[in-house]
């Protein structure tokens, strides 16, 4: 089984070349011209982000064209099954590319995952994917997995200013425009039914909203042993801050710290700090 994902997964170069991972590309629009978000480091991303304002970069997903080339080149070399992971259908589109460029592929047998989050969320389900399909497990056994750990998953975060996400336009049940007058900072999930963001505080200091982030945590997991990615834009110091915090409220089986992908930080800027968190047991079996 051959698995194929995007690059809003977050995944490390080293975990998409060791486990044979496909990535998609997803790209930003600057002014001058488009780039494939993964050709830019995230310094090098928000330095030009930060030098265009108050302009501000777009996103495009990957075409169905796109999507049937990459689903061609597996087929032509391999004739098992491709399993396409992608960002939720709730923030983007390119789920829909992806089932759409299957269709145009004589030959393949591609089933398409909505994961229903993204980053470091769908991260989980790309890496428990790759590692059930290499030990042998049935594409029925791994998509009832990954429907467990999407159920599981939480991804939050807090940020710096709605500003980013009040002009990319993916903000939802937000509201942007009170936060931005009264100074207030979000506390953001992703909404496991629609895979949409919305809000579940709001404080005035990020160190605040970090401390709520980890009680919103600590009420939801107890004392189950947790999968921990500690996830930012260049906010580092805030990061080691939340990853300190979480090992010393919850029972951390494995914490990490990562950069977000630049093309989620189109939408949220360099002052984005949160985790994504599942239980251990859900991947305890694959590793």
């Amino acid at each position: 089984m051959k698995i194929v994902t995007d690059c809003a997964a977050d995944l490390s170069a080293k975990e998409r070349e060791e486990l044979g991972i496909v990535e998609a590309p997803l790209y930003i629009q600057f002014p001058e011209g488009e780039v494939s978000a993964a050709d830019l480091t995230p310094d090098e991303f928000y330095n030009r982000l930060e030098a265009m304002r108050p302009d501000f970069p777009t996103t495009a997903q990957p075409s169905s064209g796109v999507f049937a080339d990459i689903y061609r080149k597996l087929a032509e070399t391999s004739k098992q099954m491709i399993l396409s992971i992608h960002i939720s259908s709730g923030l983007s589109g390119t789920i829909n590319s992806a089932r759409v460029g299957s269709k145009q592929v004589e030959g393949s047998t591609v089933q398409t995952i909505d994961t229903m989050t993204l980053s470091g969320g769908q991260r989980f389900q790309v890496l428990a994917a790759a590692w059930a399909a290499k030990i042998g497990w049935s594409v029925e056994a791994i998509t009832e997995r990954l429907a467990q750990i999407r159920e599981k998953t939480e991804v939050i975060y807090t940020l710096e200013t709605l500003e980013y996400l009040a002009r990319g336009g993916r903000i939802g049940r937000v509201q942007a425009l009170a936060g931005s007058m009264l100074k207030i900072k979000p506390i953001i999930r992703v909404d496991h039914a629609d895979g949409r963001y919305s809000t579940v505080g709001k404080g005035r200091t990020i160190k605040r909203n970090l401390a709520m982030i980890v009680d919103h945590l600590a009420e939801m997991y107890g004392s189950i042993p947790l999968w921990v990615t500690v996830l930012h834009g260049r906010f580092a110091e805030s990061a080691e801050m939340l990853a300190e915090s979480v090992q010393e409220r919850l029972n951390v089986g494995k914490l990490e710290i990562a950069r977000i992908s630049p093309v989620l930080g189109v939408h949220t800027g360099p002052g984005i700090v949160g985790a994504a968190v599942m239980p251990m047991e859900l991947v305890e079996d694959l590793l």
